[in-house]
């Protein structure tokens, strides 16, 4: 019987989480958001039923790893070359400058060094998944380039992620042999990945490519085993292990087919994963925290100025106001540096609800305001003096 309650558990909150997302989108903002209130409404925080938040946080782990496994596949680090230098100079300093810039002023505002670094950084970072709804979105208004600015501006972010996620992680959790131990364990497991992918997963990819079930399930255990791998071996996080494997596999020339695999499995985990993300606001912390959640405003605030002025000092072939309110988000590793915070310690109950609020109205507000700007003008009536 507590199998089956699980199981009408689990098929309850997918239908809700549709259902949220639907209503989401026709009201013009990312599924996303539909997905993180169906989490607060299920999560211990708020009145009504509350999930296994046990089972939901395996569902979600394995979302997070299938999403960033397929983010980082799309990461084609070789491509980026080909895009203008001025793009490539600035998001390092982007990234550079928010989190340092940030970091000072939750200095001020009172939060530890490493605390401060921890919540800046998470606001610097900016959602793939958000960007890439904005370009491709019916109801867009950005053109070619500024789609284009967008979506290798999120990519580079990703890309600077892996080490910064890496960095944050020897700082917060340096381990019994200290950084240095820690750092040569991040080392060896990207080497051993890079290895893997070069020498035997594009084989077996390769020996299975005509067979659709088995090439699905290789592409997942892949995923899942190198995460898992890298968590339980080497100490890396579940999630930027998943994007180091992806990061790897996607150099091969089968990283496309299994994209194309994982994609629909992605999507249906990332969905427990955001949900799992709404249980964890708490309102009332955040009613008592309301400074944090000003201050995390302002931190997007500044990216989005900071993103918009590097845009023009750089001339990055885009809108560049509308390009930074495309970016004016706090994305889904922003999650996961969030929860590396709050596990080590450094990051309070108060400020992990109200940093993730600040996620909930960046994510939706971004998506609309980003329409606004550059919208055509209407055509002038037939006949009007506007015509002639």
């Amino acid at each position: 019987m507590t199998e089956s309650l699980a199981i009408l558990e689990i098929g309850a909150i997918l239908l809700a989480a549709a259902v949220a997302g639907a209503l989401s989108r026709r009201a013009g903002l990312p599924a996303v958001v539909g997905y993180l209130l169906v989490g607060l409404a299920i999560g211990p925080f708020t009145p009504g039923y509350v999930a296994d938040k046990r089972q939901l946080q395996v569902l979600a782990d394995v979302g997070v790893v299938l999403l960033l496994f397929e983010v980082g596949i799309e990461l084609d680090l070789r491509a980026l070359r080909r895009e203008p230098l001025g793009i490539l100079a600035a998001v390092p300093l982007q990234v550079l400058l928010g989190t340092g810039v940030g970091a000072v002023l939750l200095g001020l505002a009172g939060v530890a060094p490493l605390g401060a670094v921890t919540l800046a950084l998470a606001v610097t970072l900016s959602s793939s998944v958000v960007v890439v709804n904005i370009t491709r979105s019916a109801r867009r208004t950005t053109d070619e380039r500024t789609n284009r600015a967008l979506v290798v501006w999120a990519i580079l972010q990703d890309a600077l992620t892996l080490v910064a996620v890496a960095a944050l992680t020897v700082l917060l959790f340096p381990g019994s042999g200290g950084p240095a131990t820690t750092v040569a364990l991040l080392v060896a497991f990207v080497v051993l990945v890079a290895l893997a992918h070069r020498l035997l997963v594009p084989l077996a990819l390769r020996s299975i490519r005509g067979e659709h079930d088995t090439f699905l399930v290789v592409a997942v255990a892949v995923a899942l085993a190198t995460a898992g791998l890298g968590s339980v071996a080497f100490g890396v996080p579940l999630a930027l292990a998943a994007f180091v494997a992806g990061v790897a596999l996607g150099t091969r020339p089968e990283a496309a087919e299994a994209r194309r695999e994982v994609l629909p499995f992605r999507d249906l985990f990332a969905v427990m994963f955001f949900v799992a993300v709404g249980t964890l606001v708490d309102p009332v912390a955040l009613g008592t925290n309301l400074v944090w959640l000003a201050l995390a405003m302002a931190l997007v605030g500044l990216k989005i100025a900071l993103v918009a002025v590097l845009a023009r000092v750089f001339r990055v072939p885009s809108r560049p106001l509308q390009l930074a309110i495309g970016l004016g988000q706090i994305g889904e590793f922003s999650f996961v540096v969030l929860g590396l915070g709050a596990a080590a310690g450094v990051v309070s109950a108060g400020q992990f609800s109200a940093f993730l609020a600040a996620a909930v109205i960046t994510i939706g507000a971004s998506a609309v305001v980003v329409r606004l700007i550059h919208r055509p003008l209407a055509p002038a009536p037939t006949g009007s003096r506007a015509a002639s």
